[in-house]
Formats: C-alpha cells, structure tokens, sequence
C-alpha cells in the first residue's frame, strides 16, 4: 500500500519511550539491568509498591534526559515535578505511576528530517521523564489463559519524546525515528533497541480533508517493535481510515494494537484523555529546579551530534554527502573511521571511507556483529596498515579484501599475511613478460580476436593473467605488458 491520498491529509505526532541507560532505577538502588535476570530478583520495596515506603529521584537519569531535551533544542524549564498518573492496569503494581504532566524536564523543540530530498521539521512538544512499568507474561499451559507478572522493569528510568503532530505521511515518521534513536545512542543516555523493548513508540494517527486545519479523532497504535513496522502500520491506518471516510463512517478516538503477522490493527480499547488519568503532584517527591549552572554543566557534555559530524566530515575530509551519513549513522562507526586516520595519516579519507563503508560493513553484516566487536579483531591502526599497502601498489583492491577477511579471522597484521602468503603484488616486468607469452601462446583465439578490433578480447587475457598469477600481477602493469606484446607479435 502507499500513501498516495490527496482526498486526505495524513497527520501523524509520535510519542517514543527509551529507556535509559542508568545503572539503578529511577526512583530506588535496584539494578536496572533486568533483562537477563531471573524473574523477580531485581526488586525491592519501592518498586514493588509496598505500603510507608518513599522514591528517590535519580540524578544520572533527571541529567539525561536534559542532555536529551537539548540536543532536540527544547527549552529546559526553571523548575519540574513530578506527578501521579493513576490508572488500574495489571502491569503496574502501585496502581499508578511516577511521571509527569504539566511541567515537563524540556519543551518546545525541534528536529529535522529528510523525506525525498526535502527537509522538514518537526516540533518536539516535550521530553519528560517518568517509571517504566512491570512486564506481563501470558501463559496457557492449563487450558485456561493467566499471566504472572515480572516486576523487575518496574522503576526502571523512562524518557518520553513526544512530538507534535508535524508529520504529514508514514515515511516522515520512520526517519524521525531513526534520527532520534541516533541521537539517544551517541548522547549514550539510552541503547534504544526497538525488538529489546528498550526503545518504543506509540503512533497517534488521523485524516482529515485536504485544507482544512482543524484536528479530527486521532488513533494511538501500540505494540510495534521495528521501524518497519511503525512504516507499514501507518499506511495500513492511512487506508482504514481514508475508506471510512468514504463510507461515511465518522472517526473515533480509540487504541488499536498492531498485528505484525496479518499485516492490520486491531481495536483495544477507546483512547483516555488526560483527565481519565487524575493526574495530581507526587507528594513524596520535591520538585526540580533547573538553574544556568546545572544546565550549561549538562550542555558542556554534549557530544558533537550526527548532523553536525557529518557536515565536518564532508568539510574536512571532502566526502560525499553519501559517505559521510553512512560514517555518521553510528558514533561508534564515525568513531572507527577517525581512529583510522589518526593511526596513520598516509590513509587518505576516501580510502578509509570506502573501507568502511564496503567491505567492513559486509563482514559485519555477515558475522551479525558491530563495529566494536570488529575492532576488536582489527584495531583502527591495522586498517590503517592494509589501506596504506594497498594504495601503495603492495596488494591489489582484490587481493586486500582477502587479506581484510583474514585479518578478521586471524587477528594477524595486513603486513604478516601478506608475507606469510607471499600476496605481495608482482610488478616485476621480466616476470610478467614470461607469463604474457605463456598467456598469447594458450589463447590463440582471443590474440586473433584482439588483432580483428574486439577491444574486449584484451580484458579476457589481462583476466587469464590475474588467474595465472593468483591475483598477485598488476593490473595495469599487465595489461600494458600484453598490448605491447600483441603489438609486437
């Protein structure tokens, strides 16, 4: 399906949840990193709810989300606070939850996308923070469904991203996405995984006629854990609702889940509003204040963001728009590729690009690895060393790949594999002079091919050559060598 609607205007706001990357919960000294630990082990009376117990705030956690809210260029607030959130589901033992309403960490920010060549920005409304709630584990083992409850997620620091409703069709929702989820992880404030849970997104969804400007019944989808899926579930609400328009169906506010496998939503329940939830101040918790101090300490933290690191890779290293949003899309990545350079600065930064941006990235894709489980293989140094013997003449393009895949496997330098498996490019005329005879001599029919004008015969026997020398000739040396030869004779 695609979004090719011009009866209706699609619009689209997104409320993302990252989790974290705090070393205790939000609110108590419980260790936030559930995900490998038995169920239950990571609780403690605070968030477990217990009666006479009292939070207390994270700092770490209250500090990234600032990091986060002004990397989205959001205003900081002079003070914050926190609130209860009161709503009865399972999965949240207390019965509510620590979040917070009207005086969010950061507000009234921004952030742009490119959608088919065009930039567009999109309004971030608010960053807040708030507890994530205990996970539900549905079982069936008796013929009769149950589901038992796992608080150890319970407590863990949850940012909230909220946009505003800026996005006008499905693609813009998918890129504002991957945009933001780069910038958590190069702040490093949150691994922001969509399959692990730790980075989710609720998409509010709703047409209304072309030119007009006023909001209609919006749809919250849930339960989608790919960008793709974000993608597809949008454009399958697109449809829906545009078809009910047309039928004369009026739009109601309501939750709907996302069925990966079958390619629809589902209605879950209708929407609440805000005051279904009775939001009131959190009365163990003081309130935030936020002065210039504390907030330009947090600023001088930032790291050179994405775009900003693209845009010097492009100045300063002459790259291509191309490479350098791929060398971008990971700090880790971008990281790599300069550690490069600085390791030798005989590699230019095409080569280094081109490096990492080929055949490194297959061997990654391949062993299901990140680059700092390649690094660990082939430190920046050692690229350094086979892009400096490559460009030298020392191995040829093809004869590096091999090399690179065993430096890989082995740990070995470009330097030791080259010598231990005599790959050292042959330049020696007198050398390939004999093996460009042996060549005419065995293909009679591509020499008198050559001589009758079929220009492509010439790369046939270049190609005989490489596979005479395993690949060690030089190319142009050999092709030089075997013109003159056929010229010759």
């Amino acid at each position: 399906m695609t979004t090719t609607i011009t009866k209706y205007e699609t619009v689209i706001g997104l409320e993302v949840h990252a989790q974290l990357a705090t070393a205790s919960k939000m609110y108590c000294r419980c260790a936030s990193d559930y995900a490998d630990a038995p169920p239950n082990t990571r609780v403690c009376p605070v968030c477990l709810g217990l009666p006479g117990v009292l939070p207390v705030i994270n700092k770490r956690a209250v500090e990234f989300t600032m990091m986060t809210a002004l990397a989205l260029h959001c205003t900081i607030a002079p003070h914050s606070k926190f609130d209860r959130k009161n709503y009865p589901y399972p999965d949240l033992v207390k019965g509510y939850q620590i979040s917070q309403y009207d005086e969010p960490i950061g507000r009234n920010g921004w952030l742009d996308v490119t959608v088919n060549g065009e930039v567009r920005r999109i309004g971030i409304t608010r960053v807040h923070l708030e507890e994530d709630v205990s996970k539900l584990i549905h079982r069936d083992e008796l013929g009769g469904g149950h589901s038992l409850v796992d608080v150890n997620r319970s407590g863990v620091p949850l940012m909230e991203v909220v946009s505003e409703p800026d996005m006008r069709e499905p693609e813009e929702a998918r890129q504002y996405l991957m945009k933001l989820r780069t910038i958590l992880r190069y702040l490093g404030v949150s691994v922001a995984n969509m399959d692990e849970g730790s980075f989710r997104c609720d998409a509010n969804i709703s047409l209304r006629p072309a030119g007009e400007t006023k909001f209609y019944p919006k749809v919250e989808v849930k339960n989608m854990n790919s960008f793709r899926a974000v993608f597809r579930a949008l454009e399958y609400e697109v449809g829906r609702q545009s078809k009910d328009y047309d039928l004369g169906i009026s739009a109601k506010q309501e939750t709907r889940g996302w069925l990966d496998d079958r390619g629809e939503t589902v209605s879950q329940r209708s929407k609440e509003f805000a005051h279904d939830y009775r939001y009131f101040p959190e009365p163990d918790l003081p309130p935030l204040k936020f002065d210039d101090k504390w907030i330009e300490d947090v600023r001088s933290r930032l790291p050179e963001l994405p775009e900003a690191r693209q845009a010097r890779f492009m100045r300063d290293y002459s790259l291509s728009d191309y490479d350098a949003s791929l060398l971008t899309s990971a700090r880790e990545t971008a990281d790599y590729f300069e550690a490069v350079l600085s390791a030798d600065m005989a590699a230019t930064a095409k080569d280094a690009a081109n490096w990492v941006n080929g055949e490194i990235s297959r061997i990654m894709n391949a062993a299901n690895i990140d680059i700092a489980a390649f690094s660990e293989k082939v430190p920046p140094a050692a690229l350094a060393g086979l892009a400096v013997v490559t460009a030298k003449g020392t191995i040829n393009s093809a004869t590096a790949k091999t090399v690179l895949e065993e430096m890989y496997n082995s740990g070995k330098s470009a330097a030791d594999i080259i010598k231990d498996k005599g790959l050292a490019q042959i330049s020696d005329d007198s050398a390939l002079k004999d093996m460009a005879a042996d060549i005419i001599s065995a293909n009679p029919a591509a020499v008198a091919d050559y001589h009758a004008g079929k220009e492509q015969s010439l790369k046939f026997l270049v190609g005989q050559m490489m596979k005479l020398s395993k690949g060690r000739a030089n190319p142009a040396l050999a092709a030089d060598i075997i013109q003159q030869k056929l010229k010759e004779g």
